[in-house]
């Protein structure tokens, strides 16, 4: 059974750093893309990031580039999100995310062309 377990959440002051985690299990990231997604109270969900693992294609929103930064670890089976330069703008519940039949990284991001998601971890930037 295919399964995303996000962890990394937590709260960090404005300027500050986090790094998110997404656990698969049950397949190999190897034939998938992975993406992740935030939704804020009240707003759509946003993604975020997104990258194809077998060829390492990468797409950022606009309001993340240059802070952001999405990368794997084959032998653990994990996509991370590393988060800099973080504003109170980022607070969100973060969800990963993975589509096998994607058409692009960008459009995956732009169309939530999404299978499977994970259960969501929480990032707050307040001071």
């Amino acid at each position: 059974q295919l399964q995303l377990v996000e962890s990394g959440g937590g709260l960090v002051q404005p300027g500050g750093s986090l790094r998110l985690s997404c656990e698969a299990s049950g397949f190999s990231l190897d034939d998938f893309a992975i993406g992740w997604f935030r939704q804020a109270p009240g707003k759509e969900h946003e993604g975020v990031s997104c990258m194809s693992v077998s060829d390492g294609n990468t797409y950022y929103a606009d309001s993340v580039k240059g802070r952001f930064a999405i990368f794997r670890d084959n032998a653990k089976n994990t996509v991370y999100l590393q988060m800099n330069s973080l504003k109170p703008e980022d607070t969100a519940v973060y969800y990963c995310a993975a589509d096998a039949a994607y058409t692009s990284v960008q459009n995956m991001c732009l169309y939530r062309e999404v299978d499977s998601w994970g259960q969501g971890t929480q990032v707050t930037v307040s001071s």
